[in-house]
């Protein structure tokens, strides 16, 4: 892949794309460009890393290691999302991985001090991190509380419709989203079982609100489903 290639991937999805054509060159920007092979570790046990990624093509699996030797997945991003020493501080990530997903990913990494060293040059952007953060924040808020005071049936709509926010409208009341979860990977994210999903998944089909296959996500009646989800708060 050529360097003009790589920059476009790069200016992809997020504030990234705001910086100016010298910005780029004299922050060294394509140096930053990094693929990960499908299932490969971009980090593991990283206790005292430095980094922090933006994920420009592919997925990638956040989680931890117990000690029975375990896997416990807290995340699965998509393009346009922020992992790794986000807070831009030293803090303990003792014991987290992050996995390329289901296919290549393409990620910018950055050094905490040269991501920094962005912000200075460019404060303008650090409104629009901070916002990125902020809701990265919620978000981890929204799951940490739905496993807590949620059934989980309950659970599984609030995770669907969060996804659906993402989604691209196919009319009125329709939404699709490609697909790149298994049965087993929507159970360690909601706390529940790979057969209780399934299970949800199909009664969930037969009333013609969600219809979910390998390849894609299919949302059939979007208002029933906020219904549902703002009935149960």
């Amino acid at each position: 892949m050529g360097a003009d290639e790589q920059m476009l991937i790069i200016r992809r999805t997020d504030f990234l794309d705001k910086l100016t054509p010298d910005e780029y060159e004299s922050l060294n920007i394509l140096h930053n460009y990094v693929v990960a092979d499908k299932d490969t570790y971009i980090y593991f046990d990283a206790q005292y890393h430095n980094k922090l990624y933006f994920v420009k093509e592919g997925y990638v699996r956040i989680g931890n290691v117990d000690d029975n030797g375990e896997e416990l997945v807290k995340e699965i991003l998509q393009p346009g999302d922020v992992f790794g020493q986000f807070m831009l501080e030293r803090s303990s990530m003792n014991g987290e991985f992050a996995q390329a997903h289901k296919c290549d990913t393409v990620l910018c990494a950055f050094s905490v001090p040269d991501f920094e060293r962005l912000l200075t040059i460019r404060p303008d952007l650090s409104i629009a991190f901070s916002r990125k953060i902020g809701a990265k924040l919620r978000k981890i808020e929204n799951q940490l509380l739905s496993l807590l005071q949620k059934d989980v049936r309950t659970r599984l709509l609030h995770f669907f419709w969060t996804m659906l926010q993402q989604g691209s409208a196919n009319g009125d009341n329709t939404a699709q989203l490609p697909n790149f979860l298994t049965h087993e990977d929507i159970a360690r994210l909601t706390g529940t079982s790979r057969q209780t999903v399934t299970t949800l998944i199909n009664k969930f089909a037969a009333e013609g609100l969600i219809s979910v296959d390998r390849k894609s996500i299919v949302f059939l009646d979007i208002r029933s489903l906020q219904k549902q989800v703002s009935a149960v708060g």
